[in-house]
């Protein structure tokens, strides 16, 4: 039985000089596929995009649907096209003739008069033999008459042109470079794919494309550019113009077209340069197999579901597109928006008709979330995405671990040597000294009181706090409800990237800690817009010095949708921290030693041969100790008795005998004296002038601060036990305690141990200046890192802070809320 719409459509080709046959995909694969070359057709791609153009408008000539015929059955006869689909678009063709001409007479003068506007200039000497041998047929009711298509028409069911099915209607975004006619992807769709992966975007293998579509989907170029945006929205004109004068040559045309916009207005948008180009690698990558189809459909359906999140028509989409590629080029290319966007937005064929909003099938938008978080599961991207906002490069190593160049190993080598003095010998778990969790709680606390107003006084007993330093401190009051836990963790971060880098250490201790980097971040921060709010707050507040601020770096990262940081596995597993969280009790008995060293912000663990040599040179240096045995009983002394006893005898009975004194001072200074009895006369005038109230202050605190400094030598070196140090720990909180009643009595008696054991030195009066200063910021907690005693509660004294409004907090606070 004659197919009516198949018969007609051949008889049609029939003009085109092909030979009649009842089938018109009855022609030779082989033929048809050098038909479409010789019409410069190499590939799927272009085919789509002639049928597009055949079919630009309403008013389109009698040849180009006569053309589109012809096309339509190429592909079929080639294969390109499946005979469903060519069916589809042949009844769309002839539906069109059928509808605009009103017999075939009429058609076919239409197409004579289309060519003869052409100039003939084809060759076509026999069309008007054929259109006569037609016209003929028709009038003697032979072949599929004119009333014959129309009623095989009328019965032709609707057919899609484009691939229409739930998980294939994603493609339809891929128009914007070349429209998909067919689905799975094949070879025949793109000629030269894989030469242009390799010349344009440096993609030689499956792992490189995957990664490109990670960063494209989560970064791209958008992110640099909204940032530039955002910083010169802040600035005036003159700004504008002097930033975009300072950039690099090749850079000044963005530079320029950037500022334009900002001036005219214009909005700051241009993701679609990104998420359109992520869905066309991905139809790239399934074409040359180096994705799989389901794959492919995935990775377009995330750049999708972004695109559905951020414009709510095609033209909105369009425009952003046409921004970026602007941006990217140099150049504006709004001015042919309406000439380059044509055929896909006015086209009465085009895969862009109907709701940008309602393109894609919800189910393969949800598996495809769920695919974007499963390429990001692995520990390694937490450390990738806290890490990528002050190194955004870094955030094209998604998805699969890519080789690193020597440049980037001996980089990192460096980095760890010369700026941590962090080295592999000392194996994965010495980062742990970077883990700072007592930090974060000192910050959280101080945020609390100062939202309350609780903050320790400016005055202290050795100076006010700088005002400066107290506008700092204040300002706390704004991160009361942020943990502070994401200050000291991307830091850590960042140092446990830069291992992972150096290769030079255990893979899977690095990937163990990463994880539990994960997990800690998951319990204090439920969401990602908690953590990058509590991250842009606390880096408003507390800025690195000589560093810019990140914050515009981590807002980006709140507003856009494909950021990382919203596909990362946001959940706990068994609660666990890269290191050991101290009990409030013995971060306060550590921060006995006061400004003597450095705030200690977490409990010591034994160091490298490395660091042990040089912490042996600086006990040798000072107190002549060697080892274990003598340090322990140094620090067992130095609690007892320490040199509190030697002032109590050597010293305390002259403030009861001022004329003994006298004549002491007196007979050591009228001879010549060795270096121990002018270490002697020295103390004995600091007796008798009461320097720095050393008679009536208790200097007990001076001893605990050296014994608090020896035991945590004495752990790093491995001399002591946890258990032990803990003790000693436990014993000097206690003798605080017993000693003092606040922290202003307790650094009285350790600027007086300080002030009159110090030896003989030129540098004595710089020395205590320097100490005094720093007495005023551990005081007052301005600035806020310097030390630590205007969080914590004294040693035995009536606790006196706010509990901070969340869980991160030290073991051993009674007045957290949890």
């Amino acid at each position: 039985m004659v197919d009516p719409l198949n018969a007609w459509w051949a008889q049609q080709l029939v003009l085109c000089d092909w030979a009649f046959m009842p089938d018109p995909l009855m022609l030779p694969e082989e033929a048809a596929r050098e038909r479409l070359a010789a019409l410069e057709i190499p590939d799927r791609g272009e085919l789509g995009w002639r049928l597009l153009e055949l079919n630009a408008a309403n008013t389109v000539p009698a040849s180009h649907l006569l053309g589109a015929l012809e096309l339509v059955a190429l592909a079929g006869a080639s294969g390109w096209m499946s005979a469903e689909v060519s069916r589809g678009w042949a009844a769309r063709l002839c539906s069109d003739i059928h509808h605009r001409h009103a017999s075939l007479d009429e058609w076919l003068e239409a197409l004579c008069a289309s060519r003869s506007g052409e100039g003939w200039l084809r060759g076509d000497e026999g069309l008007l033999d054929t259109c006569r041998a037609l016209s003929k047929l028709e009038g003697e009711g032979a072949g599929i008459t004119w009333p014959l298509l129309g009623t095989a028409l009328s019965r032709e069911p609707a057919a899609a042109l484009w691939p229409d099915s739930p998980e294939d209607r994603v493609w339809r975004l891929r128009a914007a470079f070349s429209p998909v006619l067919m689905t799975p992807a094949s070879i025949d769709d793109w000629d030269g794919v894989e030469a242009w992966l390799g010349e344009v975007w440096q993609i030689h293998g499956a792992e490189d494309l995957k990664r490109a579509l990670l960063w494209l989907t989560s970064q791209g170029d958008r992110q640099g550019w909204d940032i530039d945006a955002a910083r010169l929205m802040a600035v005036s004109a003159g700004e504008r113009q002097a930033w975009c004068e300072g950039l690099a040559p090749q850079e000044r045309p963005y530079g320029r077209l950037l500022c334009r916009y900002v001036d005219q207005g214009e909005p700051l948008e241009w993701a679609a340069w990104d998420w359109l180009r992520a869905v066309d690698l991905a139809w790239a990558g399934s074409c040359i197999g180096w994705l799989t189809p389901q794959e492919a459909s995935l990775l377009a359906h995330h750049a999708g579901d972004l695109v559905q999140r951020r414009y709510s028509d095609w033209s909105a989409l369009a425009r952003s597109y046409q921004r970026g590629r602007g941006l990217f080029e140099g150049q504006d290319r709004l001015p042919t928006l309406a000439a380059d966007w044509q055929l896909l937005m006015g086209s009465p064929v085009s895969p862009w008709h109907g709701s940008l909003q309602e393109l894609l099938d919800q189910e393969q938008v949800e598996a495809s979330r769920q695919a974007a978080r499963q390429w990001r599961a692995s520990p390694r991207h937490w450390v990738l995405a806290l890490a990528s906002v002050r190194e955004p490069e870094l955030a094209a190593r998604q998805g699969p671990i890519p080789p690193l160049p020597q440049a980037r190993r001996d980089e990192a080598r460096k980095y760890l040597a010369e700026t941590l003095d962090l080295h592999p010998d000392e194996g994965a778990r010495s980062l742990v000294r970077y883990w700072l969790p007592a930090q974060a709680h000192h910050l959280n606390q101080l945020a609390a009181d100062a939202a309350h107003r609780a903050l320790p006084s400016a005055r202290t007993p050795f100076g006010d706090a700088p005002q400066a330093d107290l506008a700092g401190r204040d300002g706390l009051a704004r991160a009361t409800r942020h943990s502070a836990t994401i200050h000291m963790a991307e830091k850590y971060a960042f140092y446990l990237l830069m291992s992972m880098d150096s290769e030079q250490f255990d893979e899977d201790s690095l990937t163990d800690m990463a994880a539990s980097l994960r997990d800690v971040l998951c319990r204090f921060y439920s969401t990602p817009k908690r953590l990058l709010e509590a991250w842009a707050t606390w880096d408003a507040l507390l800025p690195e010095p000589d560093q810019p601020s990140l914050t515009y770096e981590i807002r980006w990262h709140l507003d856009d949708p494909g950021s990382l940081f919203h596909w990362l596995e946001w959940r706990s597993g068994d609660w666990r921290e890269p290191g050991e969280r101290p009990s409030l009790m013995h971060f306060t008995a550590l921060s006995l030693v006061g400004p003597l060293n450095t705030a200690a912000w977490s409990l010591p663990q034994p160091e490298s041969d490395r660091e042990g040599a040089s912490i042996l040179e600086w006990i040798d240096g000072h107190y002549g100790l060697h080892s274990a045995t003598e340090l322990i009983d140094f620090v067992r002394f130095l609690l007892d008795a320490g040199d509190r006893q030697e002032y109590q005898i050597n010293y305390a009975p002259y403030t009861l005998n001022s004329a003994r004194l006298n004549s002491e001072i007196a007979t050591l200074e009228s001879g010549e004296c060795n270096e121990e009895e002018r270490n002697h006369l020295e103390r004995l005038l600091r007796v008798r002038d009461n320097a720095d109230q050393c008679n009536d202050v208790d200097m007990c605190a001076w001893d605990l601060a050296q014994a608090v400094d020896l035991a945590i030598a004495g752990r790093q070196l491995g001399w002591l036990a946890q258990q032990d140090f803990l003790a000693l720990l436990e014993r000097a909180h206690q003798l605080a305690s017993e000693h003092y009643a606040g922290w202003q009595e307790y650094a009285r008696g350790l600027y007086a141990g300080f002030s009159f054991f110090m030896g003989e030195t030129p540098e004595r009066e710089a020395f205590l200046a320097s100490f005094r200063q720093a007495l005023v910021a551990w005081l007052s907690g301005a600035p806020p890192l310097a030390g630590t005693w205007a969080s914590l509660d004294f040693p035995g004294a009536r606790p006196r802070h706010w509990a901070p409004l969340h869980i991160d907090t030290l073991p051993g606070d009674g007045r957290t809320l949890h």
